[in-house]
């Protein structure tokens, strides 16, 4: 499986621009999985609009400090009624969704998986938080969703 971190980042035209929320001459993918979800969004004709960290939702990271997180995507969905649902959504690759066991030796590497672990978890806890506020659905993606959202 490739991985994000792997790819360059880059540029997104949409031919459907009249779905996005923003410039849409002006989109930036951070990985393949986000332009791979972009692809997705601009070709779905379920996809009412969508834009690509549009949104700004205050945090307090692990240190007490207090930050602004950008999540990924906005998107808004109407299913086969009609019916629209909006979501927040973020990709983020399996591995940093998951809490990390504690290990034995304290590494370097384990630090900043634990930091990243709670910077993403005070992220997180905000954005179902904002969410609730306007009834949307906060939803994390992995490599798993994207990989199987493209044959659904």
């Amino acid at each position: 499986m490739i991985s994000p971190k792997n790819t360059k980042k880059g540029s997104f035209i949409p031919k459907n621009k009249d779905k996005y929320k923003g410039d849409p001459y002006n989109i930036i993918y951070r990985s393949s999985w986000e332009r791979r979800l972009m692809n997705w969004l601009d070709k779905n004709d379920n996809v009412v609009q969508w834009s690509s960290e549009s949104i700004v939702i205050p945090y307090i990271d692990p240190m007490g400090q207090q930050r602004r997180y950008y999540p990924d995507f906005y998107v808004k969905i109407k299913d086969k009624n009609s019916k629209t649902t909006e979501y927040i959504i973020e990709i983020k690759p399996y591995k940093q969704t998951i809490e990390p066991k504690m290990k034995t030796k304290i590494t370097e590497s384990y630090v900043n998986e634990v930091y990243t672990w709670g910077v993403n978890n005070a992220k997180w806890r905000e954005a179902v938080d904002y969410c609730k506020k306007r009834k949307w659905t906060f939803k994390l993606m992995t490599e798993k969703e994207l990989f199987k959202q493209e044959y659904e």
